[in-house]
């Protein structure tokens, strides 16, 4: 069992990598696409993670403190309801789906991926 301390440290650490990263991805990649790329690769990673069995430690700093930080859904909400008020609503259904279906798709190939090394 890990202690308290350990834990905040481990999120703490991981969450400071990840908002970092995030930061990293959205001045590389702007918009609709930048959301999407984050969430679709921090699903992926969480995954990975959580198909390692045993990863406690893992899964507190790339998990919850690197992935929670990394992904955003409130971004997701921001680009959804401005692009389905651009008057145009396919665009915001596209980018919703592609979220959706996306991020639980590599999630389950990230952990599809582990479970057949372990």
């Amino acid at each position: 069992m890990i202690g308290a301390a350990v834990s905040i440290l481990l999120i703490g650490t991981g969450g400071a990598a990840g908002a970092v990263a995030r930061h990293t991805v959205g001045s590389s990649i702007e918009g609709r696409e930048s959301v999407t790329t984050v969430n679709l690769v921090g699903s992926f990673i969480l995954g990975v993670v959580s198909g390692v069995p045993g990863a406690s430690s893992a899964m507190l700093l790339v998990g919850v403190g690197f992935c929670g930080a990394f992904t955003t859904f409130s971004s997701f909400a921001v680009e959804t309801v401005t692009t389905a008020e651009s008057g145009d609503p396919l665009p915001a259904a596209q980018f919703t789906v592609a979220n959706l279906i996306g991020a639980i798709g590599t999630l389950l190939l990230g952990s599809l991926l582990v479970s057949a090394v372990f």
